[in-house]
């Protein structure tokens, strides 16, 4: 390839072609801009109600001429607007840290401008620029190859496996990556004009999000969005009729009601738990590209690891050459002007151009470069045409002394054709290379702690399965089966994918197949990877993980990159995943006990025809104290206990016990005030206070064991709540704690210690699996 006669643009064509506009720009941005940030948290369906009902309050303080009254009424707005401002810190944040880790990894763009390699951003890319592409690079514009030759894989754009030969004067379109060989591209098309801006998939492949607490708490907030507004109105209707059509009135007991339904900070608890990951991970030269990944990689329970640069450094040694009895100069030359010849970069290749004097002696007529699904390079020279790759692949039959070599090295065998170029019959050997490759220092210590946390580990490698085997022992791995699929027809590898532990002589799409194929047995999949390809596989996985030194094209389609090449973080994602899920989970159970005895209790108004028995400032003092503050400081805290399915369900579960308690001390104060005429400002109060304390209690049974950070918190919150209602109470709209309020109180919290532990073991028992397995039985009996 004739670099030097490639002259490229001058730089006063570039400024010419700057200043028309014929610039690459990127139309999207990696992440949200500041503004979009602020628009998208601030402008939802929640915080508009919020501001309506706020404003529904203060109208009815000015129409009952208790301005004051309204006022405080509406401090639940405020909460709104801290939960807001919260959000966007969190997000900015994130965003900044996530940009700066971007730019530290942009591969820059090789161009030739005034006949000299410059590195540039794809943003300074102009028309006609000619660009240098090789193995593992991801094309960005659309253009026509003006020398060298490479294959291409167009499956992010057009969906086909299949690897494309690409010649001078052939077109490439941007969006597609090489999988081999070396090439100049001249662009013919920049920015929108690019084929993969106009199907609009962007140069980044996007997983869709599988986020299970996503979905979940995306399903929930649909429904009550569609329920709060009916349900308002005609609780507003309801209470209108029982106040004789007193406005202030009715619509205090209305927005009492409605906010009680509302989960405050819900998807910004769970937005601002997998920021604070974000930032976390960041500490650990970890870079996560999608907001939810961690959560993916904590409910994996399966892991696919690709050999080279996973398990393994990726840094070659060639340990010796086997010349097979011939003359060792006579092989060298040959071998010296094979490897002269063809353009691979790889560890392997670069391995030999250690240990070997490169010449090129021998004129090159033509040449195929390397690819993971062939397996092999060819040149041809005048004199005859010779090829490197697995014995595998290039001989008919593997001799014993191969057969030893690969029980400890990667093996090559350079090889003469007879035939036509790239017709390998009756190939004869050359010599045998014998290629080292390195353990990474921390692969025994990870795939130990998968083993501990019972994550399934498989290796899949396009390398000999006897080269796999022993790189496998030297990492710890243990008990394994171990099969070859080169002669494994596709369609069998869903039958043998839960089998076997490591899988040899695996193909780029069989990598995808293997994936797919856990997926469908039920299994949330890993997959982590260095090489263009490995890319399929990436893209198909549940969560991937890509390492800085691999090829673009697997780092763009991983959602994980290490930073470090260092394995040993992987378990670092994995419990960050395990402490963003859990405590998530914990925390939205505090946050959902509100809405359920709130749904519950406007049901029973409904029944009892009576006014709603809480009113906002009431909610305002029992969210902040026992729901909201809590719940964020839970969401932070350090949680390593493995991730359990059927999120919302436990989340729910957790939440019934606090909220049917609240709803029993409700009632029973209830019928206190009408069968002993308790004033409504004593009920109140009582009501206030007894629904406070079941939520401590409920608060005391999540922060178990006891940590002294939790002590603290549940110390400092109940005094918080203690001065507000003894010393604030009138602003508060409570009453004087007078010595038979606080009798009636005392007496009422020990039945509510009760019947909390009487209705958590009532729901455990029911969804426990020794119940359902009994009430089968007897119904099986019936």
């Amino acid at each position: 390839m004739e670099n030097k006669k490639i002259i490229g643009l001058t730089s006063k064509e570039v400024e010419e072609k700057i200043k028309l506009g014929k610039i690459n720009i990127v139309e999207e941005p990696k992440t949200k801009s500041i503004s979009e940030i602020v628009k998208d948290n601030s402008i939802t369906f929640f915080n508009i109600l919020n501001l309506i009902l706020a404003g529904l309050v203060i109208f009815s303080g000015l129409i009952s001429g208790r301005f004051f009254y309204g006022l405080k009424n509406s401090l639940f707005l405020g909460v709104a607007i801290i939960n807001t401002i919260i959000s966007i810190i969190h997000e900015i944040l994130a965003k900044k840290t996530i940009d700066k880790l971007n730019v530290l990894r942009d591969t820059p763009i090789i161009v030739i401008r005034d006949g000299k390699k410059i590195s540039i951003s794809k943003e300074e890319i102009v028309l006609k620029d000619v660009i240098e592409y090789k193995t593992g690079r991801q094309i960005v514009t659309d253009g026509i190859i003006i020398s060298g030759f490479c294959e291409v894989n167009e499956s992010f754009i057009t969906g086909e496996v299949n690897n494309i030969f690409k010649k001078e004067k052939d077109e490439v379109l941007s969006g597609s990556f090489i999988v081999s060989g070396t090439c100049y591209i001249k662009v013919t098309k920049v920015g929108k004009d690019n084929y993969i801006s106009k199907i609009t998939l962007g140069a980044k492949y996007i997983k869709d999000n599988p986020s299970v607490i996503y979905k979940s708490f995306d399903k929930l907030i649909k429904i009550l969005s569609i329920c709060l507004v009916p349900i308002g109105t005609l609780f507003l209707i309801n209470q209108l009729k029982i106040t004789n059509f007193n406005w202030a009135e009715s619509l205090i007991s209305m927005v009492g009601a409605v906010i009680g339904m509302i989960p405050e900070g819900l998807i910004l608890l769970t937005s601002s738990a997998m920021a604070v990951s974000v930032v976390r991970l960041k500490k650990s030269n970890i870079l996560v590209q999608e907001l939810y990944a961690t959560e993916n990689l904590a409910r994996v329970d399966i892991i696919c690891l690709d050999k080279t640069g996973t398990i393994t450094t990726g840094n070659m040694k060639l340990h010796k050459i086997d010349y097979l009895g011939q003359d060792e100069e006579k092989v060298n030359n040959l071998l010296s002007s094979y490897i002269s010849s063809i353009d691979d970069n790889s560890s392997t290749i670069t391995a030999i151009k250690e240990k070997i004097n490169l010449t090129t002696s021998l004129k090159v007529i033509n040449s195929i470069p390397f690819s993971s699904e062939r397996k092999y390079s060819g040149v041809e020279f005048k004199d005859g045409s010779y090829y490197l790759g697995s014995p595998d692949n290039l001989l008919k039959e593997v001799t014993k002394e191969v057969s030893n070599y690969q029980n400890n090295y990667r093996v090559l065998v350079f090889s003469k054709g007879h035939g036509k170029f790239n017709d390998l019959e009756g190939l004869t050997p050359v010599c045998y290379l014998l290629i080292e490759d390195e353990v990474k220092i921390d692969a025994k210590k990870t795939l130990d702690y998968f083993k501990q946390e019972q994550i399934k580990v498989k290796i899949i490698s396009g390398d000999n399965i006897k080269t796999i085997k022993k790189i496998a022992s030297k990492a710890g791995i243990q008990d394994f089966k171990a099969i070859s699929l080169d002669n494994i027809d596709d369609t069998k590898i869903e039958e043998i994918v839960m089998k076997y532990d490591i899988f040899g002589r695996v193909k780029p799409h069989q990598k995808e197949i293997i994936i797919s194929s856990l997926q469908k047995k039920g299994h949330f999949v890993a997959m982590t990877g260095d090489g263009v390809n490995d890319t399929l596989a990436l893209k198909a996985a549940d969560c991937s993980i890509a390492m800085e030194s691999g090829s673009e094209a697997a780092k763009n389609v991983s959602q994980f990159i290490l930073l470090d090449n260092r394995i040993e973080n992987l378990p670092v994602i994995f419990k960050e995943g395990r402490r963003s899920i859990n405590n998530i989970e914990r925390s939205s159970s505090l946050l959902l006990t509100k809405t359920i005895f709130t749904v519950i209790l406007i049901l029973i108004c409904l029944f009892l025809d009576r006014t709603y028995f809480f009113i906002p400032i009431h909610l305002t003092l029992i969210t902040a104290c026992t729901i909201s503050i809590p719940s964020f400081i839970l969401a932070l805290e350090y949680n390593n206990e493995i991730v359990k399915p059927n999120f919302l369900k436990r989340v729910f579960l957790r939440s019934f016990p606090c909220s049917l308690t609240v709803v029993f001390n409700v009632l029973v104060v209830y019928l206190f005030q009408t069968q002993f005429h308790l004033s409504e400002a004593v009920s109140s109060t009582l009501m206030v206070l007894l629904t406070a304390s079941t939520e401590f209690i409920f608060l005391n049974s999540i922060c178990k064991p006891y940590t002294p950070q939790r002590i603290v918190m549940i110390l400092g919150l109940v005094l918080a709540f203690i001065y507000c209602a003894v010393f604030q109470y009138d602003f508060f709209s409570l009453t004087y704690l007078n010595k038979n309020i606080l009798l009636i109180y005392t007496l009422l919290l020990v039945c509510s210690l009760y019947m909390f532990n009487l209705f958590k073991k009532i729901i455990d028992g029911v969804f426990s699996k020794n119940f359902k397995n009994k009430f089968i039985k007897n119904v099986d009996k019936v």
